[in-house]
């Protein structure tokens, strides 16, 4: 057992007695595990739905854009400026030169600003969209056509090397034609009739 033991190299049982132990102990606990999914980061900022919100922008710019809207702001501002000089004192909110509407006024115009960009763009978008969808249908469409120009010229080619009814009824004719003046000139017509005929005499 002594000889044994020293044939052991003292490094390497070490090693393999701590080997478990240090392979467990030498895992860094902050190391993120693949097998498991991570935990949500906490963000500062508010997160949101950058197309919901697109779409929120579209019907606000498209309200701002319409007569409603004019009426209904031209009312209110009437009704601010009259009230805020026919009312008693200490019920005028804003009296004269009624800086607070300004600021509303100001305020409305700097939202609506961007908002109305902000559908713009979204519209933008949308029409380079439809219109590469609509380049590639032309690009499309005028490859098909040229596919069935093709093929219908082919088709007239085809059939101007095929015998059609006419010409066939003409070479006929043509034929028929040259018959009947072949028998009337006396000229044998078809040679083999007549060469069966002298067999049937020579019998």
């Amino acid at each position: 057992m002594a000889h044994e033991r020293d044939r052991i190299p003292s490094g390497a049982t070490a090693a393999g007695a701590r080997a478990p132990g240090f392979a467990r102990a030498g895992r860094d606990p902050r190391r993120p595990r693949l097998d498991q999914p991570q935990p949500r980061r906490t963000r500062l900022l508010p997160e949101w739905d950058p197309e919901a919100f697109g779409r929120l922008s579209e019907r606000i710019a498209r309200f701002l854009g319409t007569g409603r809207f004019i009426v209904w702001m031209t009312v209110v501002i009437v009704m601010w400026v009259m009230w805020n000089i026919a009312a008693p004192h200490h019920l005028r909110f804003d009296p004269y030169p009624f800086i607070f509407l300004t600021l509303m006024l100001s305020l409305q115009a700097s939202y609506a600003a961007p908002l109305i960009l902000l559908a713009q763009n979204r519209q933008a978008d949308r029409d380079r969209v439809n219109l590469e969808q609509d380049r590639k249908q032309n690009e499309r469409s005028i490859a098909d056509t040229e596919y069935l120009t093709r093929e219908i010229a082919a088709l007239r080619t085809g059939l101007g090397e095929v015998a059609t009814r006419d010409w066939i009824r003409s070479e006929l004719q043509d034929f028929v034609k040259d018959l009947e003046e072949r028998r009337g000139d006396g000229h044998v017509v078809f040679p083999a009739e007549r060469a069966r005929g002298r067999d049937a005499e020579d019998r």
